[in-house]
């Protein structure tokens, strides 16, 4: 089917929820991904933080076959081998004790505002159950993430919204200490706001948050949804930081493509789920289960996460370099393999250019533009893509400037 007729079809069928890009994506290879008319793109999205390895990973690939041939479903009245592996991979590999799946980040981070709540009126009674988020921040769509999400474009026309939240400015300590009363029962942050426009959480913020928390007993909420599974050059982002959460929330990247969430606690927090409190029909299933070990055994190896590191450390000094040529870049800002480049100009037009330039780059807002590759990006595609963005900013300067 044509692309044109595609769109038509699509228009006509689905909900119009998403403003797509005028390309239909058929197959992926590594780095790269390619259209109905056989046009080659190299993918700075990767599923939006998804495809950790790329696409068509033969690790990945193999063990998704070899399970859908096992056993793809058989829900949560019975164990499965994957899903307690992959629970105890995580749990061996970060602060957590123990962990709940289920399907997306959203639902992670659903569960892990079930869990706070539960927790704190477990220990404290019904009073105390109001969560603190930060303002720019992301947690999902359902109506207690959408509620948890300081942005009120994501709110807008689903009131009346979930009670018992707040939002304080991102890396502002003073106003959270402010905003905290008795009935707070937890703080629920991104370490690096991703849709917010990729802001960094300050290491001295969430330091002084911390001790808050524990001070106060109050849970620390991780929402590590976009920046876990080495996005940032570690297993996940809190290690770089020296501050370790309650509850942490995972999904995007951690099945490689396959759907997947988690929501990691330690254990006086995990224990305040039990039968019957929280569940998820499709939550760690086996076939999302084997993709995830898939996944982190390929990461545990260690030659991924350094190609992290040193790409992503390479792709922030040469955005640093565009920034320094460039009038119309305002700044540069990230961790890792997810970077910010706020411009003067409308990030859609650059997104639009680079389309057409072969390169798949993201908007987040009006002006920020994200990079969010496959963590096997290499360094001859960044070059490329710094090429790429330093010609654009070179032709509108030029425009604005003939105007």
């Amino acid at each position: 089917m044509p692309t044109e007729e595609l769109k038509a079809s699509a228009d006509q069928y689905l909900m119009g929820t998403y403003a797509r890009q005028p390309i239909s994506i058929v197959r992926g290879r590594g780095t790269k991904v390619y259209d109905l008319e056989g046009r080659e793109y190299v993918d700075f999205v990767g599923g939006i933080a998804v495809n950790l390895l790329g696409h068509g990973h033969p690790d990945l690939v193999l063990a998704v076959q070899k399970q859908a041939a096992q056993l793809i479903h058989t829900s949560n009245l019975y164990y499965t081998e994957p899903q307690v592996r992959l629970a105890q991979m995580l749990v061996d590999h970060s602060f957590a004790d123990q962990v709940f799946f289920c399907n997306s980040g959203a639902e992670a981070n659903e569960a892990a505002i079930k869990l706070a709540r539960r927790y704190s009126h477990d220990k404290y009674g019904a009073g105390r159950f109001e969560i603190i988020t930060m303002k720019q921040s992301f947690h999902g769509r359902t109506m207690a993430t959408l509620t948890a999400t300081g942005q009120e474009k994501v709110q807008k026309g689903y009131e009346p919204l979930v009670p018992g939240f707040s939002y304080v400015t991102f890396n502002h300590l003073a106003e959270l200490q402010h905003a905290l009363t008795d009935k707070t029962a937890a703080i629920m942050l991104e370490p690096i706001q991703g849709e917010g426009g990729v802001h960094v959480v300050s290491r001295e913020y969430l330091k002084a948050v911390r001790e808050l928390c524990t001070q106060r007993d109050i849970l620390l909420i991780f929402d590590e949804v976009q920046t876990g599974m080495g996005r940032t050059g570690t297993l996940f982002a809190y290690e770089q930081l020296n501050v370790q959460p309650d509850i942490m929330t995972l999904a995007k990247g951690l099945g490689g493509g396959v759907p997947i969430g988690a929501c990691l606690a330690t254990a006086p927090v995990a224990k305040a789920f039990g039968p019957g409190s929280h569940a998820s029909t499709f939550g760690g299933n086996p076939l999302a289960c084997a993709a995830a070990l898939a996944v982190f055994r390929v990461l545990l190896d260690g030659r991924v996460l350094d190609q992290a590191r040193r790409m992503g450390e390479y792709l922030s000094k040469g955005l640093s370099e565009c920034k320094d040529r460039h009038h119309l870049v305002r700044d540069v800002r990230g961790l890792g393999l997810l970077q910010g480049m706020e411009v003067e100009m409308d990030a859609k037009t650059v997104v639009a250019d680079c389309l057409k330039r072969g390169f798949l780059v993201n908007a987040v807002g009006e002006h920020v533009l994200r990079f969010i590759p496959p963590l096997i990006i290499t360094q001859p595609e960044v070059d490329r893509l710094l090429e790429v963005l330093s010609h654009i900013f070179d032709r509108h300067a030029a425009q604005a400037a003939a105007h």
